[in-house]
């Protein structure tokens, strides 16, 4: 095992990724119970509305100004894939397409030749906290599929895969599959122009949680040239090959090696992010990602001429009530549910969402 810790970094609001990743956020929120608007119960004075990134009480408002999130932005260029570990997230785009989702579901939004979206938290417990936990992450698209059309796709908790081991002592190591194969277990495909859509990226992201005292081997990639990094974000010890971690850290991991992961002291998780690089040129400039400044520029342009569709929604960051369960109405109208709700009263009145 000798060099297969390639580097290490302390982890921060913002993580540090490599090719075909752009950026990796872990937003973890002890909201307040709700009030009657979704929003914290709590007095928001001294914050800095509309750019509270401040952590006071264990709770940040970001953009929100009544509920916490992000209110309408706009992207261009890349992939979104956003993990919701805990808690909710309301979403609207410039395509007509809104949705509720939460509690282990994915949305993957590939933002293509452009699209403007808002991602709103609605603190739907009115008589205890509310926890918001997810992981942004974005996924670079190759010059040949940066103008695509938007493309919006749901993959349902109850959807993913689970890769579970148990040893003699009942001590659980368990892996959600998000993107990539594990042991021949596959999840629902990305979308179509993801570069996560060919196997021969070999893209993967996975989270890990171990028992205390569990073991589990990360297998090797499968692809010449990937990339790996292992991100420890929970726990009190993580032993990861030969060296042991005790901070939150990401590790760059050389692929193709097995590596031993052995949870010490509590249980541990991880999120593992690999894949081959794209190896193109990279222009970035806030929501907008391309190959050249010429393009930064031209996206610009096209966004105030466009505004990519515009915003079809009366407000900047469109809630549901709130009793209304997790679901996705697609551009076109279509409606998606995760499983456990089909059939159900609480599908049946998703059929008319009603933003605002």
């Amino acid at each position: 095992m000798e060099g297969t810790v390639l580097d290490t970094a302390p982890l921060g609001p913002r993580w540090p990724t490599l090719d075909p990743f752009l950026f990796c956020a872990h937003h973890d929120d002890a909201y307040p119970r709700g009030n009657d608007a979704l929003g914290p119960d709590a007095d928001l004075r001294g914050r800095d509305i509309g750019q509270d990134f401040s952590g006071r009480d264990g709770w940040s408002m970001y953009h929100g100004d009544v509920v916490p999130g992000f209110p309408q932005h706009p992207h261009r260029g890349f992939e979104t894939v956003t993990l919701v570990r805990r808690g909710f997230i309301d979403h609207s785009d410039s395509l007509g397409a809104t949705a509720r989702f939460g509690r282990g579901d994915v949305q993957w939004l590939t933002a293509g030749t452009g699209i403007v979206h808002s991602e709103m938290f609605p603190l739907l417990d009115r008589e205890h906290e509310n926890h918001v936990e997810l992981f942004q992450i974005w996924l670079n698209l190759p010059a040949a599929s940066k103008r695509v059309d938007p493309y919006f796709t749901m993959l349902w908790a109850e959807e993913l895969p689970h890769v579970r081991s148990v040893d003699d002592a009942g001590r659980v190591a368990d892996v959600t599959v998000v993107a990539g194969a594990l042991g021949g277990v596959a999840p629902p495909p990305p979308p179509p122009s993801s570069w996560a859509r060919d196997p021969a990226s070999d893209v993967a992201i996975w989270t890990i949680r171990l028992d205390a005292g569990a073991r589990w081997t990360l297998p090797p990639a499968r692809g010449h040239g990937t990339m790996r990094v292992l991100y420890y974000f929970a726990g009190s010890e993580l032993h990861i090959a030969t060296q042991r971690f005790t901070e939150p850290t990401g590790v760059v991991l050389r692929a193709r090696d097995e590596v031993a992961l052995e949870a010490a002291g509590a249980p541990a998780e991880c999120l593992l992010l690999q894949g081959r690089p794209i190896g193109e040129q990279v222009a970035q400039y806030g929501p907008f990602v391309a190959n050249t400044e010429e393009e930064i520029r031209e996206a610009f342009a096209d966004y105030r001429r466009t505004q990519f569709g515009g915003w079809p929604w009366p407000v900047d960051g469109p809630t549901h009530p709130r009793a209304r369960d997790r679901f996705a109405l697609l551009p076109g109208g279509q409606l998606l549910v995760p499983s456990s709700s089909r059939g159900t009263a609480s599908a049946a009145q998703d059929t008319a969402p009603t933003p605002g």
